[in-house]
């Protein structure tokens, strides 16, 4: 449908004024609010997403545009509630304990949400008792941990040990990322998954869902 391919690529252009007045005419239009949602608004962002992954975008486009798409979900909030639209998952985020650093993790929540996920963003310097507490209450699949600090990577094994203690460990997956982590540092410490930038996360966000189905 053209006013949905319109949607996505007003959403790659970064166009949030436009984006809203076409969301609010597809719905006049009686277009499906899960189509809006899919073939417009996250098609969009998926896009984006490829494009932060090749290069072709840096993090200033890609924040423009999780904003476009955030303008378009405003408006179709209150639809998707009443049309039982359900998101993919929960996930929990946050920058571990004695990091404030907060970048990357905006960038990775934002394109979760663009891709369909339901964020629940603790923000900065989280200790690992938080994190459990907001998993088990939210029964939340996917958790989602950063730093960019050396010295803060630590706080990162400690929360997976709370999630050991609180029994709840085998109940969700844990992402761990930030500049100074690789693959080697997430196996050490127990983690399910590493994701190297924000677009890397949103496929592996997916593969660990797939997973615990």
């Amino acid at each position: 449908m053209e006013i949905l391919k319109e949607i996505a690529n007003k959403v790659i252009e970064g166009r949030a004024q436009e984006v809203e007045e076409l969301v609010k005419r597809a719905l006049e239009d009686g277009v499906e609010v899960s189509s809006i949602l899919n073939e417009g608004l996250i098609a969009g962002m998926q896009i984006v997403g490829e494009k932060f992954k090749n290069n072709e975008f840096y993090v200033p486009e890609v924040l423009i545009a999780a904003r476009a798409m955030h303008k378009g979900m405003d408006v179709l909030k209150p639809y998707l509630e009443k049309s039982g639209v359900k998101p993919i998952a929960k996930y929990v985020i946050g920058t571990v304990r004695g990091d404030l650093h907060d970048i990357g993790k905006n960038l990775v929540a934002m394109m979760l949400r663009g891709a369909g996920f339901e964020v629940i963003d603790l923000g900065v310097d989280v200790p690992p008792e938080k994190f459990v507490e907001v998993v088990r209450n939210e029964r939340a699949p996917l958790l989602g941990l950063s730093a960019l600090l050396t010295t803060t990577m630590p706080s990162m094994k400690e929360t997976i040990e709370a999630l050991k203690r609180a029994g709840i460990r085998d109940k969700v997956k844990v992402m761990v990322g930030g500049a100074p982590l690789t693959q080697e540092y997430a196996d050490e410490i127990g983690a399910d998954g590493y994701a190297p930038d924000a677009a890397s996360a949103i496929d592996k966000a997916k593969e660990l869902l797939n997973q615990s189905c």
